[in-house]
């Protein structure tokens, strides 16, 4: 039997709860964001957005698809009413997506609906609509995992059918947009890690980002216990698992970090030992091209990128180290440790042990303490003019090379005021080649 069930916002007038936040009702939870099938979309999120303070705008105003957001963060859309209500339940995904709720809490259910989800199973109302449209695959994963269902024997079968027609292009493929979103939100769920299996066990994750299935069989030995894909995959576990809130590039960046390695896997010819040297700027490349293919904004992709691309720098082992680590650093922290620890703890090799770790994290503890001591770049004591009149050049990269070691020099405590800052310039201008 499901929790008390929570309270719903009034009914606009006709209208029907309809898909998801009639299921998440009926089994307890609070829904997210609602759907709404009215006869008047328009009237009604007019209606909302008055008595609620939010913002009202078109989806699709020739269609009649309006959304409202309110101030407390949830999403309404409203949608006509459809002229036979059952046949449009019937056309969705799944069993327990097919329900719709009257304004007398009255349950439309014609596909047993309410019975999969006393079972959590996930059960598709019929073949066709999984391949009429394909992105429903990644959902059925999706739901996997942020429902806390199982798919249901036939459902499946479909579903790895639909990836394989999809794997051999006689489907085409969902727009990037569309995939880009069912795996946000398989990645903001705590339990993400086991959604990435999932979608490789379905078939679909060679669809969605093949670079990362390079790592299949790929074994590492060493420090690490696990080959290169599934130690990606635990990596994005142990993050989460310390970091619930992570947002979307570090998540990323956990899954993809060692994303470069079977493209740099080599033999060092005298030791005989596997390497994968360069393998985080091989990474930091072909992140930022999954995640561009993907859409995903443009910051995002830059920050998910750098990400990767800094996981292997050393922590420091003296304090004058972490001031430097911090200063060149700086905009990737505290991500780049949250990455190096999920990293770490993924592998628990053979080579692990607790002196090891205990330098891991007094090196972790160095890096925290100089951004707490630190937290802002310090400002700036010399103009990019002053430099070129002590330099006794015009503008160029000597220039620019003279004012990051001017700011490397302050970060460090080892000048403090303009005049220091100009004596270490003049002694660099000396020195430098």
């Amino acid at each position: 039997m499901f929790r008390c069930r929570p309270p719903l916002p009034s009914f606009p007038p006709g209208a029907l709860l309809v898909g998801g936040a009639a299921r998440d009702w009926l089994r307890g939870v609070a829904p997210k964001d609602f759907d709404w099938a009215t006869p008047d979309p328009a009237g009604a999120a007019a209606q909302l957005a008055q008595a609620t303070g939010g913002a009202v705008f078109p989806l699709d105003e020739a269609r009649g698809y309006w959304r409202v957001h309110t101030p407390d963060g949830v999403q309404h859309d409203f949608v006509p009413l459809p002229a036979e209500v059952a046949s449009d339940l019937l056309r969705r995904d799944f069993t327990v997506n097919a329900l719709a709720l009257t304004s007398d809490r009255q349950v439309l259910d014609l596909a047993q609906g309410q019975k999969d989800l006393r079972a959590k199973r996930l059960r598709m109302v019929s073949a066709a609509n999984l391949w009429d449209d394909p992105l429903r695959a990644w959902r059925a994963a999706r739901f996997e995992v942020t429902l806390g269902f199982r798919l249901d024997s036939m459902t499946e079968s479909v579903v790895r059918e639909v990836a394989g027609a999809l794997a051999s292009s006689d489907l085409a493929l969902p727009a990037s947009e569309r995939v880009r979103d069912e795996l946000h939100a398989l990645l903001a769920h705590p339990n993400a890690a086991r959604g990435i299996g999932r979608l490789e066990d379905l078939g679909l994750l060679s669809l969605t980002v093949p670079e990362l299935r390079e790592g299949r069989g790929l074994e590492q030995g060493g420090f690490h216990h696990l080959d290169v894909f599934d130690h990606g995959v635990e990596a994005l576990h142990q993050l989460l698992a310390r970091r619930p809130e992570a947002e979307l590039p570090l998540r990323w960046a956990a899954l993809l970090h060692d994303v470069g390695k079977p493209r740099t896997r080599a033999t060092d010819p005298d030791t005989g030992r596997t390497t994968f040297y360069g393998h985080d700027r091989q990474g930091a490349e072909l992140t930022n091209g999954i995640l561009t293919r993907l859409k995903l904004p443009g910051e995002d992709v830059r920050r998910a990128a750098a990400l990767v691309g800094a996981h292997m720098v050393p922590l420091p082992s003296t304090e004058r180290e972490a001031r430097r680590f911090v200063h060149w650093r700086r905009e990737l922290l505290p991500d780049l440790l949250s990455l190096m620890l999920a990293d770490r703890e993924a592998a628990r090799g053979p080579m692990s042990s607790p002196a090891s770790r205990r330098a891991y994290a007094q090196g972790m503890d160095r890096v925290l303490a100089a951004l707490e001591e630190q937290p802002a770049p310090p400002p700036p004591l010399l103009t990019g003019q002053e430099v070129m009149v002590l330099l006794g050049a015009g503008p160029g990269p000597r220039v620019g090379e003279a004012l990051r070691a001017v700011a490397e020099a302050a970060a460090m405590g080892e000048v403090r005021t303009a005049q220091e800052a100009r004596d270490f310039v003049a002694a660099w201008n000396t020195h430098s080649p």
